[in-house]
Parts: C-alpha cells; sequence; structure tokens
C-alpha cells in the first residue's frame, strides 16, 4: 500500500524544465519552468506568448511550500471564484496561474489534476497535510455533501484570518516587552564589560575602601568579561536544544504546552486564546453537521497548544465511554469555568453548536482584553526594570566619588 502511494506520488511530482524560445518581439528568452510534463511546459510559455525552441527536462522539483496567508488567500480567492458560479475545477485551474514566488500556484494545478481525475476535493487536499489540516479538509468534505462548498470556504477563510489577527497581537503584546528586556540586558552587560573597569581603574588610585554597592557592581563585571561569551554560548546551545527537541519529542511539546499555559502573567491570556479556538473548531464541525464523537478527530491540532491538544483526546475517549462533554472539559483540566458552564447548559437544551460559537466569540473579546491589560502591565515594568538596571549602575559607579568629594 505504502509502495503503491508513493509511486502515485512520484508519478504526479513537478519537475524543472529548461526552456529556450522567441518571445513576441522575435528576442531569443531563456528560462525554466517547474510543471508536471513538457506539454504543461508549452501550455504556459503559450500563455505568455513565448514560441518554444527546446525543453530539457532537469532534476525533480522540491515540493510546494505556502505560508499560513498563503492559504487563507487562496481559500478566500477560491471562496469568491466559486460564488461568482465558476466550476471547481476551473476555479482551480485559474488560481494555478497566478503569478508569483509562491508555492500556492503549484498547489493548485495539484488540486486541479487530482479533481480532472474524479477525486473528490477533499481528498485532493488531504494530499498536503502540510497545507490543509484535517479539520480544513473535513468541513470541505461537509460543504461538497451539502452543496455549500463556497459558503464553508468563506466561513474557513474568516476563521483563519481571525486567528492570524490574534496570533498577532499576542505576538506584539509579548514580543515588545521582550524585546525591550534583552535590550536592557545586553547594554547593561557591555557597561559591566567595557566601561566599569575604567571606573575601576580610578578606584584602585583612592587607596580606600569602597561601599558595598560599587564592590558588588566591580564583583558583576568581572564575572561578565568572563563568562558572557560562554554563557551566551550556552544559552544559544539550550534554544538550539529546546527548538529540536519540540520538534522530535511529543513528551517535550507536552511539556512545554504545560508550562506556557502555567506562566505567571501570560498564561491565563493563553488558555483563553487555545479556548476560543478549540471552541470554535468543534462548534463550527458541529455546526455543519458532524456528529459529535467524529468531530474530535479532526482536533489533532486545532488549539496549537500541545497540551490542549492532547486534553481534546482525553475528551474524546471520555465521550465514548458515555460521559458528558462539560464533564469531559472539566476532568482535562485545562479548560476556563466560563466556557465549561455553558457547554454544559447548551448540553441540556441541545443548542450546543451555537452556544460553543457563542462561547469563542465571548473567548476572543476577553482574549483582546487580557492583551489589552498584558501591554499596560508590562510599560510600567519595562520602565521598572530599565531604571532599576540603569540607576544601580550609574549610583554604585558614584558613590565612591561623591564619598571622596564629601571628605576633602
Amino acid at each position: 500500500m505504502n509502495a503503491a502511494v508513493a509511486n502515485t506520488n512520484r508519478a504526479h511530482a513537478d519537475w524543472r524544465f529548461a526552456w529556450r524560445g522567441l518571445d513576441a518581439t522575435g528576442a531569443l528568452k531563456r528560462g525554466t519552468v517547474i510543471a508536471l510534463d513538457a506539454a504543461a511546459v508549452r501550455v504556459a510559455l503559450k500563455r505568455e506568448r513565448i514560441t518554444v525552441l527546446a525543453i530539457e527536462r532537469r532534476a525533480s522539483a522540491p515540493a510546494p511550500k505556502a505560508s499560513h496567508a498563503d492559504v487563507t488567500r487562496f481559500t478566500r480567492q477560491l471562496a469568491s471564484l466559486l460564488r461568482a458560479g465558476l466550476p471547481l475545477a476551473n476555479a482551480l485551474d485559474l488560481l494555478a496561474q497566478s503569478p508569483g514566488p509562491h508555492g500556492m500556484p503549484r498547489i493548485a494545478a495539484a488540486l486541479a489534476r487530482d479533481i480532472a481525475t474524479g477525486l473528490p476535493f477533499a481528498a485532493a487536499l488531504a494530499r498536503h497535510p502540510a497545507r490543509f489540516a484535517t479539520l480544513y479538509c473535513q468541513l470541505v468534505a461537509v460543504g461538497e455533501a451539502s452543496g455549500a462548498l463556497a459558503t464553508v470556504l468563506a466561513r474557513l477563510a474568516d476563521d483563519r484570518e481571525r486567528a492570524a489577527a490574534q496570533r498577532a497581537k499576542v505576538r506584539a503584546a509579548l514580543t515588545y516587552p521582550v524585546a525591550v528586556l534583552l535590550l536592557a540586558l545586553a547594554i547593561t552587560t557591555a557597561l559591566l564589560v567595557w566601561v566599569v573597569p575604567t571606573f575601576k581603574q580610578i578606584f584602585d588610585g583612592f587607596g580606600a575602601a569602597l561601599p558595598a554597592p560599587t564592590q558588588f557592581v566591580l564583583m558583576l563585571s568581572a564575572g561578565a568579561a568572563r563568562w558572557s561569551v560562554p554563557t551566551a554560548l550556552v544559552v544559544v546551545a539550550a534554544v538550539v536544544a529546546l527548538n529540536q527537541g519540540l520538534r522530535r519529542s511529543e513528551a517535550a511539546r507536552l511539556a512545554f504546552g504545560r508550562t506556557l499555559l502555567k506562566l505567571p502573567l501570560c498564561g491565563p491570556l493563553l488558555v483563553t486564546l487555545c479556548a476560543a479556538r478549540w471552541s470554535r473548531a468543534l462548534g463550527t464541525l458541529l455546526a455543519a453537521g458532524t456528529p459529535l464523537a467524529d468531530a474530535f478527530d479532526s482536533l489533532a491540532h486545532a488549539s496549537g497548544n500541545a497540551f490542549f491538544d492532547r486534553a481534546s483526546a482525553g475528551i474524546s475517549a471520555r465521550l465514548r465511554h458515555g460521559e458528558r462533554l462539560a464533564a469531559a472539559m472539566r476532568a482535562a483540566g485545562c479548560f476556563p469555568a466560563d466556557v465549561i458552564q455553558p457547554v454544559a447548559v447548551a448540553e441540556e437544551s441541545g443548542a450546543l453548536d451555537a452556544m460553543l460559537l457563542d462561547v469563542a466569540a465571548l473567548a476572543d473579546r476577553q482574549v483582546d482584553e487580557k492583551i489589552a491589560l498584558v501591554s499596560s502591565l508590562c510599560e510600567p515594568l519595562v520602565i521598572v526594570v530599565l531604571g532599576a538596571l540603569v540607576g544601580g549602575l550609574v549610583v554604585a559607579m558614584y558613590l565612591p566619588i561623591i564619598q571622596l568629594g564629601n571628605v576633602v
């Protein structure tokens, strides 16, 4: 079975072709293009009004790459084309002709080829798991079955754009204070390594005992001069090792995700953000007609946090044993109470899908409020830390000079 899949993928792999031809003015042109075969190269060059003289197949092309924003743009454009009445295959062909260096046109061309062979659109998307998650494919399958593919794609684009905007807000709220603190630490280290030793030479000529703060700063300066480079190398090595561990080890991802959720200032914000993503994903699946027990198969990476995603697997197992959703969420230990309570009420009323979407909208507003709170708390914290670092150094360095002036 695996060999057959590998042979199929190899048969549909793109190749890099070198071509030589004449443009509309008769000038000789050369270049390379990635396509399935020579016929596809001729079609692409004919579209650019180039008369082909020679085509040579080179090496196999690397797998196409597309960012999160590229997939979102593709989803939005495809939904618009379908709403305009264009058939799916024609819409994919049109998107495959889009200019640009991104890999999304190649993915669209591959999807169009799979559609032409009779493969369902959701199954064609599933051949690109790095770009289209299980949740995406399942919602597309529901849209195909119900005849509302354009509506489902538009909703997917809305959700992806909302998630990207939230990520940008969280990143901005956390990046600014961390960057400023790292810059302050770098400046302080530079002062300790290059500036404080100059003061030490002056203090050595006093022939008097130095104040305790000054002695402490001189001790830090000696330590920084000796250990700053080894410490920086150790930090870089630790970051690289952590990155590799998170990529290769499920246990490391779980521990890192649990640690992030328990951070004193950012933890509650991340918990609310993960709960919002999880609730919206589950609510969207239920609203599309997916049974509750089957919906959890598509929530493997819905929250973006490994610990939260593992909790989804535990909730799914509890549901299969007959437990209620709210009780299973409570047992997971990572969902806020203001998310579990409405779910429990919705289970009794039979409006679980609508309640989950409402909970997600409420959680989104709470995320925005917490981002504003974190930003407002970080600004004075950064000022206090900067003042303590710079002010402490200045006072410690000038305190012996002030004392010497008082003696004189």
